[in-house]
């Protein structure tokens, strides 16, 4: 686990949308993430427009990221996720395909896909990445897709 944290972006004014999607599984979790990177995007930017969605599990995320990406009207979406370890190999098989998916949708809309979709062993690694404030992995999510939106919108105007 990084041990830093991205730095917080510089104040931003314009008015940006992101949009979470965070899963119901794990909800405890999930909870801390959200309310984390709610919390970071509200104080990089009073103007930035969130919207949370919530689905069953981290398999359902991309099918909803892919039709909040389709309506290009999001600037950046934050996919939010806990799936811990079991005894099999299903939580590594939704890790992967969860990943490859989100991936493919940033890449195919040209639009930031935060992925923040955690694979975690226990509850104790869990916790530390998501209920508290040092190292919470809803603020570097935040963050990032603050940055994303900030680079995207300055390589786009360079190029008209």
């Amino acid at each position: 686990m990084s041990s830093v944290l991205p730095s917080r972006p510089r104040q931003v004014t314009q008015r940006r949308t992101f949009a979470l999607v965070a899963s119901e599984y794990n909800s405890e979790f999930v909870r801390g993430l959200s309310d984390h990177a709610q919390k970071e995007l509200r104080e990089i930017s009073p103007n930035f427009h969130v919207m949370h969605f919530t689905v069953p599990g981290a398999f359902e995320i991309p099918l909803l990221v892919q039709e909040l990406a389709e309506k290009k009207d999001i600037d950046a979406i934050i996919a939010l996720g806990v799936i811990i370890e079991g005894e099999t190999q299903h939580a590594a098989l939704i890790g992967a395909s969860v990943t490859h998916a989100l991936q493919k949708i940033a890449l195919a809309f040209r639009i930031p896909v935060i992925h923040e979709v955690l694979l975690v062993k226990d509850a104790e690694q869990a916790r530390k990445r998501c209920l508290a404030d040092e190292l919470n992995r809803g603020t570097e999510a935040a963050r990032v897709a603050a940055r994303m939106v900030a680079v995207m919108s300055e390589v786009r105007a360079s190029h008209r």
